[in-house]
């Protein structure tokens, strides 16, 4: 709510979320099964419209001060996400380097998000190398053991938002991917055309 303050929205915009965010309950229908309502006092509702924005609110300051931080620190790490995905990029010539200012800021990030009441999905971390070498790629493990987090090894290929990456960025998995896909939906409009009187075979 302070940070919704802080943002200079109306008073009456102030109050209806301080209103919407407490005192809440909910259930879970599945098929015919509904659970029984209870509270939810932590967080915004999955799935409703409004969460995305207050995320947003939410997330702004929180990602001023990571950048900030890490400048200070001069950690060479660049930060990009998209909604509650979060990216860091480093770039340098040596994996080992590399791996070291992404360790640096996972720590940073991790102590941050502890302040603002967050947590980090361990489980769902990721680590990719992208490199123009046409020797052996085998580039060092990450290990984030030592902040909580994982053992992270770096795979061929790297899916993130709807993307396919592979390391010398050529984007061949993403377009056979999605070409695949394209095929499938295309032999699915014919078996429409043979059980549809509307649509031909042809």
């Amino acid at each position: 709510m302070q940070i919704i303050h802080k943002a200079g929205l109306n008073t009456c915009v102030v109050k209806f979320f301080s209103n919407y965010l407490i005192k809440r309950k909910t259930n879970y229908l599945w098929n015919n099964f509904s659970s029984s309502i209870f509270n939810i006092n932590i967080g915004v509702c999955q799935g409703s419209a409004l969460s995305p924005i207050l995320s947003a609110l939410y997330l702004s300051p929180f990602l001023y001060i990571l950048e900030k931080q890490l400048k200070n620190l001069k950690i060479p790490v660049s930060i990009t996400s998209f909604i509650d995905n979060g990216l860091f990029i480093s770039q340098d010539k040596v994996f080992d380097v590399s791996n070291s200012w992404l360790f640096c800021s996972y720590n940073v990030i991790t102590n941050l998000l502890d302040k603002f009441g967050l947590i980090v999905e361990h489980s769902k971390t990721k680590v990719f190398h992208f490199s123009r070498s046409h020797g052996p790629f085998n580039p060092p493990s990450l290990n984030l053991s030592p902040l909580g987090g994982p053992i992270l090894s770096s795979k061929n290929s790297w899916k993130y938002l709807g993307f396919i990456f592979n390391r010398k960025l050529t984007f061949h998995q993403h377009v056979n991917f999605y070409s695949n896909r394209a095929l499938s939906s295309v032999k699915c409009m014919k078996l429409l055309g043979n059980s549809s009187h509307n649509i031909t075979p042809l």
